[in-house]
């Protein structure tokens, strides 16, 4: 038997779908830099998940992006969520997907493991209200949302650079990655 002790799995979510996204940009940060010990996986399916329906909420009709996003965050020791502020809310994608994960309801693939919510957007206090509901809905969905990991970005602070050369985000969301990471028990 090894003496190594295995890595903390952290699945990510990205609350966009857009390919250049500086949130998508922010989630690969924290795959690219997470702290040693600590594995981080961005699932790039929640575009494929079809609007949430009890109907084919079984085991006869789910649908294959339902069931590998089940089983990633099953596979998970917590998750991390990286998302913009749309209309003052959650993107509609992220939220299909909290819902999906909410099911079994009281058993959930996310059920007590550590959750934290970062991103960026436009506005000058970076996607806050987005951020709050995102915490408020997954607290509901069954994870534990761990309130004080928190990280904003007005993106105009970035001036149009890409995230991986701004030292200071860098640093924040390993900083972020790490302090989830550390509350897998």
């Amino acid at each position: 038997m090894s003496d190594r002790k295995r890595d903390v799995k952290v699945l990510t979510l990205v609350g966009s779908l857009r390919a250049a996204s500086v949130n998508r940009q922010i989630a690969e940060l924290a795959a690219a830099f997470a702290p040693e010990g600590v594995a981080v996986t961005v699932f790039d399916r929640l575009g494929d998940l079809p609007f949430y329906n009890e109907d084919i909420d079984n085991e006869i009709d789910m649908p294959a992006s339902v069931t590998a996003l089940r089983t990633a965050a099953a596979d998970a020791d917590a998750a991390l969520v990286v998302t913009p502020e749309y209309n003052g809310s959650i993107p509609g994608v992220l939220k299909n997907a909290i819902d999906w994960l909410s099911r079994p309801f009281g058993n959930s693939a996310l059920k007590d493991k550590p959750l934290a919510v970062i991103g960026g957007s436009l506005g000058r206090y970076g996607g806050v209200w987005a951020h709050d509901e995102t915490r408020k809905s997954f607290g509901i969905a069954g994870p534990r949302v761990i309130e004080a990991i928190k990280l904003s970005v007005p993106l105009q602070s970035l001036q149009g650079k890409h995230p991986r050369d701004d030292a200071e985000l860098v640093s924040n969301v390993r900083d972020v990655v790490g302090k989830l990471a550390a509350e897998v028990s």
